[in-house]
């Protein structure tokens, strides 16, 4: 029992002295109660990541003639300007990268022309690094 009630203790200094030291570092971060699985274990606290980075994207028509051309637009969020954005198809279950890029502007925008050729429903998308965009389906005649 003495054990327990000294890990316990110890527990609420460090949660103390944590929420503390955050107030000092004047980070904007919210004070919430610790749970705990065990009096000797802390749970783990996770905090969500304010930036996240995102992709939209919209085709400028949903049916098209092969190799007829039409335009992606859309915008990016939490990267930087002027990254590449680029085109992906999915092809048997793989996404494909294809040869249609283009940099964003300065406010994250960005307007690509694209030509497909395999005929039927085409899933697409856009990417930038590790981020990708909903998908998005053309339908080619």
């Amino acid at each position: 029992m003495i054990a327990s009630k000294r890990n316990h203790l110890r527990l609420a200094a460090v949660t103390t002295l944590a929420v503390l030291s955050l107030g000092l570092a004047g980070t904007a971060v919210a004070a919430t109660p610790v749970a705990t699985t065990s009096a000797a274990q802390p749970a783990a606290v996770v905090q969500a990541d304010a930036a996240q980075a995102g992709i939209t994207a919209k085709p400028s028509v949903s049916s098209v003639q092969a190799w007829q051309l039409f335009r992606v637009t859309g915008t990016t969020t939490g990267l930087k300007a002027g990254n590449t954005v680029t085109l992906q198809q999915k092809q048997h279950g793989a996404w494909v990268t294809l040869p249609a890029s283009v940099h964003t502007t300065r406010t994250g925008s960005y307007s690509l022309g694209v030509k497909l050729g395999l005929k039927g429903l085409n899933e697409l998308r856009i990417i930038s690094g590790s981020t990708a965009s909903p998908v998005f389906t053309v339908t080619v005649r």
